[in-house]
């Protein structure tokens, strides 16, 4: 956003520099992002000075010049052959002197010389206007007033001043600062100074003769609309002043009347629309929703659609104007405009950003529409903009204000603690601090006791409706960098082995990252298609799209998307992970649980010279998931195959009856679905379960064995429906202290084998931790393996 400092101080009296307010503004949470110098013309009319005319003779080489004689205020005149027609002796005009760069209004800036013209010296250039950038006007010359006094410069006698630009960073909360006056308001609680606003007083309407009354159909979307009429304007270029004022901030003037509405805009923060009162058919103007397929030909000459929740301002046949967005191609100021409608209203934010989004229009009332206008502002600025409109346009006020506004919006009420100021902000404030610096942003003080304050915070200050809202606005005045940082640290140190949240979190991201995982961070909304069921899904109650119209259930589908993007832009390898929250509808209120999920596809490592690419499978995300699991120590989980409309392939862990986590491959449809041609191998971990199980766990140290470890494997022969889980489980149960890890090294199944039988060659780790196995040991473990998978899962051994 853009605010100028001459504009500024039509607000605010202060000796403060430029410089010094940039700095003030940043401190007190308008963060400026750039100041610069802005000439109001380019130059800044530098070396340019008024001339006084002493003689003025027929060019004796060319019959449409003059040689003429000029005082400058120098101790010489200037010999300055001109060739305008009006030129005479006794005039006052503006100069170029030599060394000038002067800038015109069309095409290139060039510098004065001394030069011959026509075998005649000339030392300058007498200008016309639009020579030097002051108008259009190249009929002749510039004539001064008699009063000019030779060699003032010529930015003195115009009152051209420079002026600096501050580019703020906004933030969205922040709607009350989107104008000069919001600015000036925030600058004069800091600088405990008054604001002068522009005086209204002489406001009244010249005749009754153009009365348009109005009807607002939805007061919902518009709860506030205020209007008057103007007639006899003439609608020409806007004076100098109001033109520079515009161009400072980036606007391009147009007309008097629609830059007025410009004008207002930006001081005081209220968006206004002029209509051309001749193109109100019927007389009328009507507030209504627009009916659904309606067409409508906005100001850039796009025929649109409209949808029925659009508002939309018309006349008794047709729309005229989006509400607080657009205009309309044929209803709006043109030259032959001699009556205006002028329109000050208060539109609901959520019904203008809709709009705005639905078709992709952005302007500088939208802007402020979507954040949220000040509903007491309108008749204000109604009034200030049909004033300056008769001071530029010339016209009379030719009726009443017409003012709907069937309930008023009353100031937010807050109580406000003293004792919650001084523990929020950290620092015991004085009462009268905390009192004055809320009474100088504008917050009235119902009523005051020891303990706190009763407030009434107005209506512009659309953000601060808490008591929260309340202390921050005074931590912003009374200054961040004021607070006193301790110079000791207090901490309660924690012993205890219950883990930290986020430090778990933190430990699971560094692994996956450290791993070639890339953390992803989807929106929580999506689209209802991707809900397991629409009945249990969360719905938006006024959803910016089709396509953001439920809070997720999972993170599978959002996941996904990131996936396809990313494919459709050739990276195709892809390691993703996300710790996120879904949301579920249950029968009575709402449940929001923490999920981690983990994604991979494509190749598990890419070609190099020395290898081929290998391929991603289910067992390299097994390998995740088992590394995550224990990292976080979780054990007594017992592991199962499951069915899924998700998955092809798919198995859970469970502790007890609570399922952890579930992977496996997603279904080929799941992925049609999304556009994805290559596998995806998902794991979703239930974080709070997770959170849960690790509670008790407790991690302990233990030195390494000094004492080796054997291998022994087995080739077992066993029923297709047995696991390499249920084994690895049967051997843990039968030797308890000296197996330490169980692994499968082979898998095969063929014809040689039983029908419905498969072979599984497994390894088995033993290791004492205070002497050196003897074989009889290792024999009698053995034994007691085989024997057991004999029981339990008639396991057969192969020789």
């Amino acid at each position: 956003m853009k605010i100028s400092y001459n504009w500024l101080s039509q607000f605010i009296q202060t000796s403060k520099t430029p410089d010094e307010i940039s700095l003030i503004l940043t401190d007190i949470g308008l963060e400026v992002e750039s100041l610069e110098k802005v000439q109001a013309l380019p130059g800044g009319l530098e070396g340019l000075v008024v001339g006084y005319v002493k003689d003025c003779v027929q060019h004796p080489n060319a019959d449409r010049l003059r040689i003429t004689k000029v005082d400058v205020g120098t101790a010489e005149d200037l010999q300055v052959v001109c060739g305008a027609a009006n030129v005479a002796s006794g005039q006052k005009v503006i100069v170029a002197t030599v060394g000038t760069t002067v800038y015109p209004v069309t095409g290139e800036p060039f510098k004065i010389s001394k030069s011959k013209i026509r075998g005649e010296v000339s030392e300058g250039m007498i200008c016309a206007e639009d020579e030097i950038g002051l108008g259009q006007s190249h009929d002749g010359i510039m004539v001064l007033d008699e009063s000019a006094v030779p060699g003032t410069p010529a930015g003195v006698y115009f009152e051209i001043k420079d002026d600096y630009l501050f580019e703020i960073g906004l933030t969205p909360n922040r709607a009350d600062a989107a104008s000069h006056l919001g600015v000036a308001r925030d600058l004069a609680a800091y600088l405990r100074t008054e604001i002068t606003m522009p005086d209204l007083s002489l406001f009244k309407p010249d005749n009754l003769k153009l009365p348009i009354p109005v009807e607002v159909m939805n007061d919902e979307a518009c709860p506030r609309y205020s209007s008057l009429t103007i007639s006899g304007v003439q609608v020409a270029e806007s004076p100098e002043w109001l033109k520079e004022k515009l161009q400072v901030i980036g606007v391009r003037p147009i007309n008097n009347v629609v830059d007025v509405t410009n004008y207002v805009l930006h001081e005081l923060g209220q968006p206004l629309h002029a209509f051309d009162a001749a193109a109100i058919a019927g007389g009328k103007v009507v507030v209504r929703n627009a009916k659904e397929g309606e067409e409508f030909v906005t100001l850039d000459g796009v025929t649109r659609k409209l949808h029925q929740d659009d508002l939309m301002i018309c006349n008794a046949e047709a729309p005229m104007c989006i509400a607080g967005v657009f205009g309309g191609a044929d209803s709006g100021v043109k030259e032959t405009t001699t009556s205006v409608f002028l329109e000050s209203a208060y539109f609901n934010a959520v019904s203008v950003r809709k709009t705005s989004k639905r078709y992709g229009l952005k302007t500088d009332a939208s802007f402020r529409f979507e954040r949220g206008t000040d509903p007491e502002m309108t008749v204000y600025a109604l009034k200030r903009a049909a004033m300056l409109i008769k001071e530029v346009a010339g016209g009379e006020i030719s009726s009443e204000i017409a003012d709907f506004y069937p309930n008023p919006v009353s100031p937010f009420a807050v109580s406000l603690s003293f004792s919650h100021v001084n523990r929020l902000i950290g620092e015991e404030i004085p009462k009268e601090t905390v009192k004055g610096i809320i009474e100088a942003l504008g917050i009235r003080v119902a009523s005051e006791s020891a303990e706190g304050l009763e407030l009434e915070v107005p209506s512009y200050k659309v953000d601060v409706t808490r008591e929260v809202d309340v202390i921050e606005e005074v931590l912003r005045i009374y200054g961040y960098n004021t607070i006193a940082i301790p110079t000791q640290i207090r901490a309660s140190m924690n012993y205890g082995t219950k883990p930290d949240k986020e430090s778990v979190r933190n430990h699971i991201a560094e692994l996956l990252s450290s791993n070639a995982f890339s953390e992803i961070l989807t929106n929580s909304l999506t689209k209802s298609a991707y809900s397991d069921s629409l009945e249990t899904a969360v719905k938006i109650l006024n959803p910016l799209s089709s396509d953001l119209d439920v809070m997720r259930q999972s993170l599978l589908y959002t996941g996904l998307e990131a996936i396809a993007y990313n494919q459709n832009r050739r990276s195709s390898d892809l390691k993703f992970y996300e710790f996120g929250k879904v949301y579920e509808k249950l029968a009575e209120g709402f449940s929001e649980t923490q999920r981690l999920s983990v994604f991979m596809t494509g190749a598990r490592q890419s070609a190099q010279w020395n290898h081929d690419s290998k391929p991603v499978s289910i067992y390299n995300l097994k390998a995740v998931v088992d590394a995550v699991l224990r990292r976080l120590n979780v054990k007594g989980l017992t592991e199962a195959e499951f069915n899924s409309a998700f998955f092809s392939q798919a198995s859970q862990y469970k502790k007890g009856d609570k399922t952890l986590v579930s992977f496996g491959t997603v279904a080929k449809s799941v992925l049609k679905k999304m556009d994805i041609e290559n596998p995806v191998y998902y794991a979703d971990f239930d974080w709070d379960m997770i959170l849960k199980a690790i509670r008790k766990n407790k991690i302990s140290y233990q030195e390494v064995s000094k004492f080796p470890a054997v291998r022994r494997d087995l080739s077992l022969l066993i029923d297709r429906s047995v696991s390499f889980s249920q084994l690895k489980q049967l051997a843990f149960r039968t030797e308890k202290s000296l197996l330490k890890e169980v692994n499968v090294f082979d898998v095969y199944e063929g014809d040689k084998l039983p029908a419905g039988k498969k072979s599984y060659a497994i390894s088995f780790l033993l290791q004492d931790e205070e002497k050196t196995l003897t074989d009889k040991q290792i024999d009698s473990v053995m034994n007691k393996l085989i024997f057991t998978f004999g029981k339990e899962v008639q396991a057969e051994i192969r020789k």
